[in-house]
């Protein structure tokens, strides 16, 4: 039997405690986002694999959410193992530990994504955003987009900071060009900022469905005959279906864009859908603005790795590229017939 190391015996100790499991092997996954989470592919001793997760921040709504929509049979949602008195997750130093199936080593991002793939991504949010609301799911969700005015107010900030930097800018080298990118942006970034804010009247009292939240193709896994499994339900939120609609008609990842074709095939696997254009517009904007933030921010973290640092420069570049989200959610707004 494999000797697991050190660096993860703790936590295969905790999935025993808590899940009854006996792992021989843990490898970590890093491709992931989310840098409050650790994430492995775990081997038990009869050979069923798991994704094994330490979450150390947000909440544990996501694997409430997986857990209703497995149990409403919602295909495609792998539904979490419950610890042995019953409970979603177990608790550590102030984290969460969930244990999952891994359903598959194929990410959509990492392709090839066939048409009946992405048939089946749509059918596949179509059937999450038809489970009812429960009351519980109320309680448990924030609204989609309800982080805006952090988002607006993070976005000018950054845009002050790289206007006028100085050479004693902690971040180093990397804020000079960072400052270029936002200066070749900067009267689309503060429209976008302008328009957030303007339009967020129209997003009230409208109709809600549980959302993912975030379900580009690095959330979505690959199997045969056109088999999908959407997973990290993390930023579940209540909102209405143009809040995931968006990865569907335009997508979120510059070097991934939805073509024309992968669309149809999506939306058709959806069914009847009336996109409302401001909606999507507005959560297009949201994301294009809190992805640039966030990222610039992570660019620009003089305590971070270099490559790491590195890799957050380059998405930077690519959200506004001519086919990033900066120049997305621009276009999605000048579309409504409002300037730009």
């Amino acid at each position: 039997m494999p000797v697991l190391e050190d660096a993860t015996q703790q936590v295969a100790g905790w999935v025993r405690a808590d899940f009854g499991l006996d792992l021989t092997l843990l490898d970590e996954v890093t491709h992931g986002a989310d840098q409050r989470a650790r994430l492995w592919r775990a081997h038990a001793a009869d050979g069923t694999r798991y994704a094994v997760k330490l979450s150390g921040g947000g909440t544990p709504a996501g694997l409430v959410v997986t857990a209703h929509l497995a149990g409403q049979g919602v295909p495609g949602i792998p539904a979490p193992l419950r610890t042995g008195d019953g409970r979603l997750h177990g608790d550590h130093g102030g984290r969460r530990l969930s244990v999952v199936p891994w359903v598959a080593d194929q990410r959509a991002l990492d392709g090839p994504m066939t048409e009946a793939h992405w048939r089946a991504y749509g059918e596949l949010l179509a059937a999450v955003h038809a489970v009812p609301v429960t009351d519980e799911l109320v309680r448990l969700l924030p609204p989609g987009g309800a982080a805006y005015p952090a988002i607006v107010a993070a976005t000018r900030a950054t845009a002050e900071r790289l206007r006028d930097p100085g050479p004693a800018d902690p971040a180093g080298p990397p804020v000079a060009e960072l400052a270029a990118v936002w200066a070749a942006v900067a009267d689309r970034v503060s429209t976008l900022a302008g328009e957030v804010e303007r339009l967020v009247s129209g997003q009230r009292d409208r109709p809600v469905v549980v959302c993912h939240g975030d379900p580009h193709l690095g959330n979505l896994l690959l199997g045969p005959d056109g088999q999908v499994w959407l997973i990290d339900w993390d930023d579940a939120v209540l909102a209405p279906p143009e809040c995931d609609l968006m990865f569907l008609t335009d997508g979120v990842l510059a070097f991934a864009p939805v073509t024309a074709e992968q669309q149809v095939a999506a939306l058709a696997g959806y069914g009847r859908v009336d996109i409302d254009p401001t909606r999507l517009a507005w959560f297009l904007a949201v994301r294009a603005l809190d992805d640039l933030t966030d990222w610039t921010r992570q660019a620009l973290d003089p305590d971070a790795d270099v490559a790491d640092r590195a890799r957050a420069a380059r998405i930077v570049r690519g959200l506004v590229s001519p086919v990033g989200l900066v120049t997305l959610a621009d276009t999605a707004l000048g579309d409504l017939g409002r300037p730009r």
